[in-house]
């Protein structure tokens, strides 16, 4: 056998940005186009802004009518925390939609006695809510104040390529209960949609019309449509008549009742629920969760930042785009969405898919979003999308997500034991403790943490139900400590250096200056 020669093996030099994107950040599609691709957006967040007040809202004693009122809320106010972020926060093309990260605390409120006890459904309902509210209104000063301080980016110093990789990859693997889970409480409508997204996303992706490659970049659209029109079929069919509840509830495009008890027009205003109530022991227990978004925001944004193909954010940004968030919390609380604010995954796993990152997109989406929200029964309609439909996309957003956290390894030495440790460690637990946390709620009906301090118990139990929170304190911890002096070359800190500093790169000017000339007001550091 021939030797090989050095020249001859493959080299794939790092790359700053990633190459390949038809429409990068601060570029645009026509028109046509970009209203597709971000009514195509509005469409995938539909999942998150269902999942969560369906899982909520029963339990807080609010009937379907509520239930509704609570997705049209949230969506509406995703819209709004949407706009602002991409105008004037990081400027990156993501969706702020609802958290899963604030389930824990809101539980702890949902069970605390005093609201427990009320008989009423409906009463307790608002009454949850109130307090709901107040604890969102408090805790979000967490991130404005580090935001707007600035606190973040001197956080962020500890941060780098290394750290990066366990925690912009458990941004996507850690949510692999969303996938495949979901898909197999109704295998006949979730696996079929999941084979069809892949088929023509990835292996008919070169099918063009009139120059446009249509099936990539709205293969989101055609399939849902297709899929949700069988799903249709086999419920009016009587498929689902005679089997379990929960089949039911996943397969039935009929189930959720969200046509049926939304109103024709319903405008969200602040406070419409009342007053909001405030409790320190309500408020401390959310402020846990308002620091796990703040973690896994600062993974998305990391990952959106390489999937819109630009450079990473600088710290003065991302801090930025932090207090940004904590506004977008704020607004929760005033609205009251019945939980707080983080990236959308999923979207950020859509630039990927569609190889668009362009902002204006997600900007069309936002307003798709505040435009069906207030028209109650058209947004209801598209919202009764069954589950294991977004749960397929999941399957391929999120991987997608998990996959661009790998590509830090690019600038760092994978050929370095310390390195290895590292990246395996924090991966590893980053799975392994949320897990075990998991199961022993599960089991137990209560977190790890139960001690008389319910504001302490919901700090550990969120903070550590969280991989991307789990991984960043494991990373950078060990990052931080471990050989450092000797290991910055290793580390990717050479080309680090130059994205920590709004005007270490050119072409952070470019991606990240604020519109209206606004930076003569605000100058980045």
């Amino acid at each position: 056998m021939a030797e090989v020669k050095p020249e001859d093996m493959v080299h794939h030099p790092p790359m700053d940005q990633l190459q390949g994107f038809e429409y990068c950040i601060d570029s645009n599609p026509s028109w046509g186009e970009a209203i597709a691709l971000g009514f195509q957006h509005y469409i995938l967040s539909l999942g998150t802004a269902v999942m969560i007040p369906t899982m909520l809202v029963p339990l807080m004693g609010g009937n379907d009518h509520d239930k509704a009122r609570v997705v049209q809320t949230l969506l509406f106010v995703t819209g709004i925390k949407t706009l602002l972020q991409t105008l004037f926060g990081t400027r990156l093309p993501t969706i702020i939609g609802g958290s899963y990260a604030f389930v824990v605390p809101i539980l702890s409120i949902i069970r605390d006695p005093s609201l427990a006890q009320i008989a009423d459904g409906h009463t307790r309902f608002v009454q949850t809510m109130r307090a709901i509210q107040g604890s969102l209104i408090v805790s979000s000063s967490i991130q404005i104040i580090l935001g707007y301080s600035q606190l973040w980016a001197i956080c962020s110093r500890f941060f780098s390529p290394l750290g990066m990789v366990p925690v912009v990859a458990l941004v996507g693997l850690g949510l692999f209960e969303r996938g495949f889970p979901v898909i197999g409480r109704c295998v006949e409508i979730g696996l079929p949609m999941l084979i069809l997204f892949v088929a023509l996303s990835q292996y008919l992706k070169h099918v063009n019309v009139r120059h446009v490659p249509v099936l990539e970049r709205f293969s989101l659209l055609i399939c849902v449509a297709l899929v949700w029109v069988y799903a249709h079929i086999l419920t009016a069919s009587g498929a689902y008549k005679h089997t379990a509840l929960l089949t039911q509830f996943s397969c039935r495009t009929d189930r959720a009742n969200l046509i049926s008890s939304a109103l024709w027009i319903s405008i969200p205003f602040p406070l419409q629920w009342g007053a909001p109530t405030f409790s320190a022991n309500h408020a401390f227990g959310m402020m846990a969760a308002v620091v796990v978004s703040l973690i896994e925001t600062t993974g998305a944004f990391m990952a959106a930042a390489r999937l819109a193909s630009a450079t990473p954010p600088p710290a003065y940004v991302l801090s930025r785009g932090i207090g940004w968030q904590g506004i977008g919390t704020l607004l929760d609380g005033l609205f009251g969405t019945g939980t707080g604010s983080t990236v959308s995954v999923e979207n950020v796993g859509l630039l990927g898919s569609t190889r668009v990152g362009s902002r204006r997109v997600i900007q069309i989406s936002a307003g798709f979003m505040i435009f069906f929200s207030m028209l109650g029964k058209f947004g209801a309609l598209f919202a009764s999308i069954p589950f294991p439909i977004f749960a397929a996309i999941y399957c391929v957003m999120f991987g997608i997500v998990a996959a661009v956290g790998l590509s830090f390894l690019q600038f760092t030495n994978m050929n370095s034991m310390r390195n290895l440790f590292i990246v395996g460690v924090s991966l590893f637990l980053g799975l392994s403790i949320p897990e075990y946390f998991s199961r022993y709620t599960t089991s137990a009906q209560q977190g790890p943490a139960h001690t008389k301090a319910g504001w302490f118990n919901d700090y550990i139990n969120s903070v550590f139900s969280s991989p991307p929170t789990v991984a960043l304190i494991m990373a950078v911890l060990l990052d931080n400590t471990l050989d450092v002096r000797e290991a910055a070359r290793d580390r990717g800190m050479p080309w680090w250096a130059r994205f920590r500093t709004f005007r270490g790169d050119s072409r952070n000017e470019e991606f990240y200056t604020l519109p209206f000339n606004l930076n003569r007001f605000f100058p980045p550091s």
